[in-house]
């Protein structure tokens, strides 16, 4: 455990670290060519050291309140230890816990939680870029979203994190995909939304058709209220926690029923406003890239149509988990701008600094 660390500072060590790390990508990005085995060399050094040094922050973090869900997560371990278990609709998760809670410590059980919220991005990485896939995976773990379903929204984030594994697994192994994307549905429903996304994007292969498709759902959302949260509660979509989320009163001091949020929105329309540039203005062009590119703007447009829900952080992480890829993916898989390299670089910066910027702001 790092009970060395003043629990106070755990926040502030990583957001502070990860700046200083995409700091370090953007001078390689500066100073190298993209085929130089110093750069390669550095690229498989870094996405090593990125990946032990967040399983031994994240795995061995102190049990504290801080973490907020952590300590309900380590209440029901106990239980499930002493034979007082319920297993959920996410069978999955539910079954997972009872095997840690019969064969480790809670430690072990937070330590092997990280592993699979962590691991299977450092793997996908790989997976879509074998030369350069540092960058993809910093990417990943600098995404707004990234640490609180580390520290907090645990079984969504290792949910998603199955699911990404899946879909890098599209034209090269179906089998592989298809468990991967069983196990994250098992680890919690919420993935049905992506999976089926994923699924129309491969019968629906025109973005333009997408585009529109987000724009009919802002307009929905703003001129017919909130009357989109009701509907999906009184359909039962999903379980009883879904309901919840969207009925249940909320902290309006954190990010959950606070009105349409237009930062939020803005947040959210980088990537497909980003994406108007790579396929329309620089002619990219990569099935791969669609497919990932149209589940984003189907379940994002979902998190617009009930964006005044209670809680709607929980269905807003439904499509961002998705955003660093959708951000990097053009740029690492093929040349389409001048002085690529160097500007991948900027762009990591570009994206971290929200990240960063939202820290700040809760810290200060």
């Amino acid at each position: 455990m790092f009970d060395f660390i003043p629990i106070k500072s755990y926040y502030d060590i990583y957001y502070h670290t990860i700046a200083c790390i995409c700091f370090i990508a953007y001078f390689h990005t500066l100073i190298l060519k993209p085929s130089e085995s110093k750069l390669l060399f550095f690229c498989k050094a870094g996405a090593f050291f990125l990946l032990i040094s967040l399983l031994l922050y994240i795995g061995f973090r102190p049990l504290h309140g801080i973490f907020v869900d952590m300590t309900t997560y380590a209440n029901i371990f106990q239980r499930y230890q002493i034979g007082n278990y319920d297993i959920t609709n996410d069978y999955g998760f539910s079954y997972f816990l009872l095997f840690c809670s019969k064969v480790m410590t809670l430690e072990g059980f937070f330590f092997l939680s990280a592993f699979i919220y962590i691991f299977p991005l450092f793997c996908a990485s790989k997976n879509w870029f074998p030369n350069h896939y540092f960058f993809a995976f910093l990417l990943f773990v600098s995404s707004f979203s990234f640490w609180p379903y580390g520290v907090n929204g645990i079984r969504n984030g290792m949910a998603t994190s199955l699911f990404i594994l899946a879909i890098s697994y599209n034209h090269k192994n179906f089998k592989l995909m298809v468990i991967f994307f069983v196990l994250s549905f098992s680890f919690h429903n919420s993935m049905l939304l992506p999976i089926a996304a994923f699924f129309v994007s491969k019968f629906v292969p025109d973005t333009i058709k997408y585009y529109f498709f987000y724009i009919l759902a802002i307009v929905l959302s703003i001129s017919m209220g909130g009357i989109w949260e009701n509907i999906f509660a009184s359909l039962g979509f999903g379980d009883e926690r879904f309901s919840a989320y969207l009925t249940a009163e909320s902290d309006s001091g954190k990010f959950s029923s606070t009105g349409f949020r237009y930062d939020f929105l803005l947040y959210s329309l980088a990537p497909i406003i980003l994406s108007i540039f790579y396929k329309f203005k620089s002619g990219y062009k990569s099935v791969i890239y669609d497919r990932i590119l149209h589940t984003y703007i189907i379940a994002n447009a979902f998190w617009v149509m009930i964006i005044r829900a209670n809680f709607s952080n929980r269905f807003a992480y439904l499509s961002w988990f998705l955003m660093a890829i959708v951000v990097i993916y053009p740029l690492l898989d093929k040349n389409i701008w001048t002085n690529q390299f160097k500007k991948i670089g900027i762009l990591i910066l570009a994206y971290y600094s929200f990240t960063y910027l939202m820290f700040l702001k809760d810290t200060f």
